[in-house]
């Protein structure tokens, strides 16, 4: 058998370069290691930043759309509203030109009184359909700038025969209540005795201290 036999000082040797060598080539992979580890912890703080980044602005576009959809919803109430506000105002217009028409109208059908102040015009009065019913329309008018808004009554007095002799009858129930401002317009009937013949009908506007203020006669 042979043997090679290396001197012990050269076998050292080569166990310290193969044993340095060994070291190197751990150190060069602890260092790969760390680097790649270094990264891979970068990479997953640069991630959680991003998705923190993409929570707050995903807040914040759901914020800005909440406050849009408010905002259009409150603009959509105010347009109602503005509608609403208009149609009321045509409303009114259309009413207060209709009342300025009536009164024009009456004024021109009705001869003209002169003064100022309570004027009845344009008593009506006929029999109704059924017996003992008298059926009446007038217009009660305050003339005058800045008149006060009246507040007082009105009252029929039917006149004429029953059973051959004179008669005259007040509206059953009394006096009835009247206000106005510029006009009111008084529809309504009278009952009285089948039998009696009604010749003349008189209208009266009373104030509150029973003050006869304007009369109206009409014969039939």
């Amino acid at each position: 058998m042979v043997r090679s036999h290396l001197p012990w000082p050269l076998r050292m040797a080569f166990g310290a370069v193969v044993l340095g060598f060994s070291a190197a080539i751990a150190l060069w992979a602890f260092e790969f290691g760390r680097e790649i580890a270094g990264l891979d912890h970068g990479a997953k703080q640069e991630l959680a930043r991003l998705r923190g980044e993409v929570s707050r602005l995903t807040s914040e576009n759901e914020q800005a759309k909440s406050l849009s959809n408010t905002a259009e919803s409150l603009v959509r109430t105010e347009r109602a509203a503005q509608e609403r506000l208009a149609q009321q105002v045509r409303q009114l217009e259309a009413e207060s030109q209709r009342l300025r028409n009536d009164l024009g109208f009456f004024e021109r059908l009705m001869p003209a009184a002169q003064g100022d102040g309570l004027q009845v015009r344009g008593l009506m009065a006929e029999p109704g359909e059924a017996a003992g019913r008298l059926r009446y329309q007038m217009l009660v008018m305050q003339r005058g700038r800045n008149a006060p808004e009246f507040s007082g009554r009105y009252e029929l007095l039917l006149s004429g025969q029953l059973d051959g002799k004179p008669w005259t009858l007040a509206s059953a129930g009394g006096a009835k209540p009247l206000s106005l401002k510029q006009y009111a317009r008084v529809e309504g009937t009278v009952e009285y005795p089948a039998a009696a013949v009604i010749k003349a009908v008189q209208a009266r506007v009373i104030d509150a201290k029973g003050t006869v203020l304007a009369t109206h006669n009409v014969k039939l």
